[in-house]
């Protein structure tokens, strides 16, 4: 179950993508630039990245629609935040994404910033292992009409707002009224999301490689109401009917304002986002550090 190695990927274009506020990245990020440029590759700074470290009148910048058109993979900087961001952007045009993280390896960004440079050589030997994931798009709906679309990575997530009142939902799937749910909320993930929110919710967890859309009620008052797993290629609608300050989220980073009878409905997204890991990668190793699987209790 572990994603393949690429012998055939030798990228000539890379670009580097950085945490957005986050002045810290300026120097692993020249470093990175300077090894990738000494051994021949094109490097391009994501434009707000190198404007906010400086570098915008030393590196060659460019956007993310730039980035999609011309880089044959993209360096991510920062943590799992900064990933789901890079990869709701860069989705749709098939750039493979490599994660650096800044602090405590993650989910997502699962090479150390220390260890990066010892890691370029078999990045571009082609000895890094692809992976592919889902993302989930949405629409949302108010009097017959698309209000807005949004995409995520991790999960999309409606919810009561700040005011602490329950809100009242009824979910659909594929047009079929499955339950009208009192609760905190809904989170509706994709496996990659199974270990965020989700999981908090009392989720599963779910294999990358699995494909399904993760449905979690958050604190809902019928205990009956549990989390289910629905198909991928389901079509997933949610009924604002009752609530005093309703809200979706996509992936914690973008918040809309909700109102009584709009509905968000959700399917999987067109495009996958492709992911390179290092050799070694695993991801139930992975798992086991994350959620400290199998260490014996202190004392012991």
């Amino acid at each position: 179950m572990s994603p393949s190695p690429d012998s055939d990927f030798s990228p000539r274009t890379i670009a580097l993508i950085g945490k957005f506020n986050s002045p810290e990245i300026a120097e692993p990020l020249v470093r990175l630039a300077e090894c990738l440029r000494a051994r021949g590759i094109a490097v391009l700074v994501e434009a707000e990245t190198a404007l906010q470290v400086g570098l915008d009148d030393v590196w060659q910048t460019a956007d993310f629609e730039a980035i999609g058109a011309g880089a044959d993979l993209a360096i991510v900087l920062g943590g799992d935040g900064t990933m789901l961001n890079a990869a709701r952007r860069m989705a749709r045009f098939g750039v493979p994404l490599v994660g650096v993280n800044q602090g405590r390896l993650g989910f997502l960004a699962d090479i150390a910033r220390e260890d990066m440079l010892s890691y370029v050589d078999d990045l571009l030997g082609g000895r890094f292992r692809r992976e592919r994931r889902m993302l989930l798009t949405a629409d949302i709906m108010r009097d017959g009409g698309v209000m807005a679309s949004h995409v995520a990575l991790n999960d999309v997530v409606v919810d009561k707002g700040a005011i602490g009142r329950m809100i009242d939902l009824e979910l659909r799937i594929d047009g079929e009224f499955i339950y009208t749910l009192r609760a905190d909320g809904l989170i509706m993930s994709t496996p990659t999301g199974s270990t965020a929110y989700a999981m908090s919710g009392g989720g599963p967890i779910v294999h990358p490689k699995a494909s399904g859309i993760v449905l979690v009620p958050l604190c809902p008052h019928a205990l009956t109401n549990r989390p289910i797993v629905v198909n991928d290629d389901a079509n997933v609608e949610v009924l604002v009917r009752a609530a005093t300050d309703p809200r979706v989220h996509f992936d914690g980073q973008t918040t809309l304002d909700l109102q009584e009878e709009d509905s968000v409905r959700l399917k999987r997204y067109e495009h996958d986002i492709c992911l390179l890991h290092p050799p070694g990668y695993s991801y139930f190793s992975m798992l086991r550090q994350k959620l400290h699987w199998s260490e014996h209790p202190r004392g012991h």
